[in-house]
């Protein structure tokens, strides 16, 4: 997953050699034995997806329609427009005070770096491969080729087709290995690496594929393994990664006498995040919704299916003909002939219509609830598509439908948060280890204003504490940092519900200063983001009760501060100066 120009190893005394690779190119075979049916899995969940399960059904008549409906599509598609109306966003925390400087600008940064790595189409990518096969990568990479050779963050989905890890582990960090796999051009392989001249071949790699509308050509392009692994060095455990194309390594970091011990990532972890939509044991894999519902897709269609052709059958006109009767069947059939020649006398015994019986009721209400298994299933009911139903009008109402009927989703966006920390723990580290020298970034602040800030590693690096005599080290303190992970609110009604909490506020008088207490008390109550804003807000602007603001301002106390300042200040959170409070307060 890295890019390394760097020339050959030729020497034969190198950790990492022919054998070596041969050795994990054995491995990797090995791993991608074990997730045969996981595979197989993916590859038919992508064609239920694009509605073309038909071909993976049994059908006793091809010539019978295929009718494809798109429940089972909705129900992905809804549950991916809740995850995108609550994109994450960081909030970086300090665990001691020292940090706290380090912390707020880390809070700034993160942003700006998974914007430069367009994260946003990729946290989408990865949600639409999560529903369809429960589960969804990223990986968190260092990638030196970038910013002009300068290196940084390279944060990208990975396909788990592409992916092997060890057979019967729950969490990828437990595996001995990891190898991703990509197919890459003969040529693009030979103008990037020159020494692979004249070794390049059909690989022996099979990667699993998709099946594609188009046609796809995969000759003249070599399987390139990106391959990490573990060894323990003394107590600690270090990951090494290794680039290579059949037999030849095309950059090994246990090759490189400054990685050796150090390995290739300071942090010691596989840079791969795993988003599970329902976990199975066993596999750090989970299933998607299609393997929940592709059940009941199947018999909403099968039925919809009996449904269609009899209502063919019973629009197309049919009838049975003697062969005594002696009709010109294609004047019969030719609706456009005026006369049908016949040499027969008829009757109703040489000619007769063929009559479809109607369905029973039965079918269409079997399907029905079919329709509503999927429905209840998946969560996906009518209100939380914006519908009603059962004469529910009033908009308090159908927010509270709403909000009860959206439970699953936000169980799935608080596991994809768990995944989201684990990618901002990962930059943290890269940027611990990489930037060295500063970077500069725009930050954009509430109100589109932006400013610009320079960041670099020094402020996470280790920090030595010696003793007085400078004679032997006291202790070692890495900044630590929590993270927390706020939702950017992009849903409609979202909005209009605040606006309107709003309104109500201020109908009630509750930020009218002489009703700062029980304001106060209210809120305490309530939840709503933005709470600590306001509660901040009605604080600043707090007075004593059962008195004018114009009362307090003309009369002083003793010491010359006037009763409106001195109330005022008492209600500010800590200690404030008298200036202070004069200044926020505009007395």
């Amino acid at each position: 997953m890295n890019n390394f120009d760097k020339a050959p190893y030729m020497s034969t005394v190198l950790p990492i050699g022919k054998e070596q690779i041969a050795k994990a190119a054995e491995t990797l075979h090995k791993y991608k034995q074990g997730k045969l049916n996981l595979e197989r899995r993916i590859v038919e969940n992508e064609q239920w997806w694009k509605l073309q399960h038909w071909n993976l059904m049994e059908r006793t008549n091809p010539t019978d329609p295929t009718p494809s409906s798109a429940w089972l599509f909705n129900c992905i598609a809804n549950k991916h427009a809740d995850a995108m109306d609550s994109f994450p966003e960081p909030c970086v925390l300090p665990r001691e005070d020292s940090d706290s400087e380090c912390a707020s600008k880390l809070s700034s940064v993160l942003p700006v770096i998974l914007e430069y790595n367009d994260f946003e189409s990729t946290y989408s990518d990865v949600w639409w491969y999560k529903l369809k096969t429960g589960t969804g990568c990223y990986g968190v990479f260092w990638n030196s080729s970038m910013e002009n050779g300068l290196g940084d963050i390279d944060i990208r989905q990975i396909d788990i087709l592409n992916m092997f890890w060890e057979s019967g582990i729950k969490n990828i960090q437990q595996s001995r290995n990891v190898f991703t796999v990509e197919l890459e051009s003969n040529e693009a392989l030979v103008e990037k690496y020159p020494w692979l001249e004249g070794t390049l071949g059909q690989s022996d790699i099979d990667i699993a594929k998709y099946v594609y509308d188009d046609n796809v050509d995969t000759e003249n392009k070599s399987a390139v393994v990106d391959w990490y692994y573990k060894k323990s060095v003394g107590s600690r455990e270090i990951v090494h990664y290794c680039k290579f194309v059949n037999n030849t390594v095309l950059y090994a970091s246990e090759n490189d006498p400054e990685l050796f011990e150090r390995g290739f990532y300071d942090h010691g972890k596989y840079p791969f995040v795993f988003d599970v939509l329902f976990s199975d044991e066993g596999t750090p894999c989970g299933f998607g919704y299609v393997d929940v519902l592709k059940d009941v897709q199947m018999y909403i269609d099968k039925l919809n299916q009996i449904v269609i052709k009899n209502a063919l059958q019973s629009g197309r006109r049919r009838f049975f003909i003697s062969d005594s009767a002696g009709i010109n069947e294609e004047e019969f059939a030719d609706w456009s002939k005026e006369f049908v020649h016949t040499s027969g006398s008829l009757d109703d015994r040489s000619i007769r219509e063929i009559n479809v019986s109607q369905l029973d009721g039965s079918v269409i209400n079997l399907m029905n609830l079919k329709i509503d298994e999927l429905k209840e299933t998946s969560g996906t009911r009518d209100v939380s598509q914006g519908g009603t139903s059962g004469g529910v009008t009033a908009a308090s109402a159908i927010a509270a439908l709403q909000e009860a009927g959206s439970k699953l989703s936000r169980d799935m966006i608080k596991s994809s948060y768990r995944a989201f920390k684990k990618i901002n723990y990962f930059i943290i580290e890269l940027i611990r280890q990489f930037y060295d020298e500063p970077r500069f970034f725009r930050i954009t602040a509430p109100g589109e204003n932006f400013s610009f800030s320079s960041f670099s590693n020094s402020a996470l690096k280790e920090k030595v504490k010696y003793s007085d005599d400078k004679k032997c080290i006291v202790a070692i303190k890495k900044p630590v940092f929590d993270i927390t992970v706020a939702s950017q609110k992009s849903n409609p009604f979202s909005t209009s519900s605040q606006n309107e909490l709003a309104k109500e506020m201020y109908n009630l008088g509750m930020f009218n200063p002489e009703m700062a207490q029980q304001a106060l008390l209210c809120l305490e109550m309530m939840s709503f983001e933005g709470k600590d804003r306001i509660v901040e807000k009605i604080k600043n602007f707090a007075i004593l009760p059962h008195s004018s603001q114009t009362d307090f301002k003309k009369s002083e106390t003793d010491d010359g501060e006037s009763y409106a300042i001195k109330a005022y200040r008492e209600n500010l959170p800590g200690k404030v100066t008298l200036d202070e409070a004069k200044r926020r307060g505009n007395f």
